[in-house]
């Protein structure tokens, strides 16, 4: 999440939109906004969750996808590492409604201020759920009205659902990953 802007002059919303950006970029106010992102564990860490919500469709009543732009406002676009949204949900080519969940996954390079931050504004966007994952301290906040929480019991769940990612079970298979790869 680079608050960098990738151009020095100001970008129009259709400029914006109409432009392809590798990796994608974020836009706010007329700046485009680079994200930290493509190193391994972020990487393997917004595949296995895709997988879980892929493989878990049915059952959860949910779908996921990988760096969606969602607008926020008239001016500003936020890309989450992933966001689930509910079966059922319109499909737009960029989200104008509130997915269900979004998801970041920090990056070297972030702070978890800076997701905190994030997350506020997904929350008054009207993200019901919000979902940081750090990878190198091997913890997860979820985004609450107050800011970030840690969470205590190691499961991101969504209430009244079946949802949970486990995140224990997340780390481990990165480990297995990488254990594999040291071979």
């Amino acid at each position: 999440m680079a608050t960098q802007p990738v151009r020095d002059r100001f970008v129009s919303v259709e400029e914006y939109l109409s432009t392809s950006y590798e990796p994608d970029c974020e836009y706010e106010d007329g700046v485009v906004v680079e994200r930290n992102l493509g190193q391994f564990e972020h990487s393997f860490l917004q595949t296995i969750l895709a997988t879980i919500f892929t493989n878990n469709m049915d059952g959860w009543g949910v779908f996921g996808l990988t760096e969606q732009r969602i607008q926020i406002a008239p001016r500003h676009f936020l890309v989450p590492d992933l966001c689930v949204l509910r079966m059922g949900s319109p499909t737009e080519d960029v989200l104008t409604r509130p997915p269900l969940i979004a998801i970041e996954i920090l990056s070297p390079e972030d702070t978890v201020r800076r997701a905190g931050n994030k997350a506020g504004l997904y929350r008054q966007f009207g993200v019901e759920h919000v979902w940081v994952i750090d990878p190198h301290a091997r913890v997860a906040y979820r985004g609450t009205s107050s800011g970030l929480e840690r969470v205590p019991s190691g499961e991101l769940i969504v209430e009244g659902t079946p949802i949970v990612v486990r995140i224990a079970e997340l780390f481990e298979r990165l480990d297995r990953v990488r254990a594999g790869s040291a071979r």
